[in-house]
């Protein structure tokens, strides 16, 4: 991944755009110490939809998220 402080990627907005549509992932970083902040991904990467594996109950059970489904994080930590 295409490490890019913020001031490169406010100049350089339309190439890491490009980049992103051929696919390819780029970071921002932010700040004397660099520290990242940010990524711009190919939204397929940040949509897919990936299978969670039930463990034990793997090929026993599934589940199913409907769309527009929200938990905090305060409630996902306590399940």
């Amino acid at each position: 991944m295409q490490q890019l402080t913020v001031g490169e990627f406010k100049s350089k907005f339309s190439q890491v755009l490009e980049k992103v549509l051929q696919g390819e992932s780029v970071g921002i970083t932010y700040g004397k110490s660099k520290k990242k902040v940010a990524a711009f991904i190919p939204y397929g990467k940040y949509a897919s939809d990936k299978k969670i594996k039930l463990g034990i109950l793997e090929g026993k059970a599934s589940f199913k998220i409907k769309k527009g489904f929200k938990m905090t994080e305060e409630e996902f930590l306590q399940s």
